[in-house]
């Protein structure tokens, strides 16, 4: 039974917390415990954890249709709001009863600060742009500080967007097995060509030569960007091109 779950805001309000300090050791000390306490469950699963400053959501939806069309059992915890940990392993827990392989989880910047996400094996971590217009009480720096949390938790994969204004610091991010970029030029995965409609965005894609166009409900021009990450995240799983396309396809937004 597929369980799936989508947390649209959260009003906890979040402690700032310097790293090292009393206050971290303890959120620490807390998630190591609630990771213990449930079983361990991530351990049979594999964790796929979506960061940036815009567009987690989409693309962890993206994702969550893309496995289901390629027979997975897959669960999704997509939120722009930070959570708790208790709230981030209840979920974890509640997904492996319910026979998942696969979480999609979004990793808001507030909850990587407050250590939410610790000691927990990350099999791909992607992120999908730095866009400093949409950051919210707190610098641009403090902003990459909290992120690179993410990716200091040393993912067996990393993917990165080729065309963000950054990334020649997200650069530094490497996977201990792959590390994949999507953008255009001299990305690993290649947006040639999109076509923008009122109800939707079409983009022409190439993976290593295999070029195909990708189809998705989603408006806009930043829409294409995600389903390049989508992609990339899918490309890592070795999912069939003909399935991504499908699962992309197949997402439909609430405001659609």
């Amino acid at each position: 039974m597929l369980y799936n779950k989508v947390m649209e805001s959260s009003k906890t309000p979040q402690a700032k917390n310097k790293k090292g300090g009393l206050k971290a050791k303890t959120q620490r000390a807390r998630a190591k415990f609630l990771n213990t306490y449930y079983g361990k469950p991530i351990q049979d699963m594999k964790l796929i954890a979506i960061t940036g400053s815009t567009g987690k959501t989409v693309v962890a939806h993206f994702l969550h249709e893309i496995l289901n069309a390629a027979g997975e059992q897959v669960a999704v915890f997509a939120s722009d709001q930070p959570f708790k940990v208790s709230v981030l392993h209840k979920f974890l827990n509640d997904a492996w009863k319910a026979g998942a392989n696969y979480v999609v989880v979004t990793t808001p910047v507030e909850s990587l600060k407050n250590n939410v996400f610790y000691g927990l094996p990350v099999h791909v971590a992607a992120m999908t742009n730095f866009v400093t217009s949409s950051l919210k009480d707190m610098s641009p720096e403090e902003f990459l500080e909290d992120e690179k949390t993410l990716f200091d938790m040393e993912p067996e994969n990393v993917v990165l967007n080729y065309d963000d204004l950054n990334y020649e610091t997200f650069k530094e991010f490497k996977g201990k097995k792959r590390t994949i970029t999507y953008g255009h030029s001299s990305s690993d995965i290649k947006v040639l060509s999109s076509k923008l409609y009122k109800k939707g965005t079409e983009a022409t894609i190439s993976i290593s030569g295999d070029v195909r166009t990708y189809a998705t409900f989603v408006p806009g021009e930043t829409a294409v960007s995600y389903m390049a990450a989508a992609v990339a995240v899918a490309e890592i799983l070795e999912i069939k091109t003909d399935t991504i396309i499908e699962g992309i396809a197949n997402y439909i937004p609430a405001e659609a």
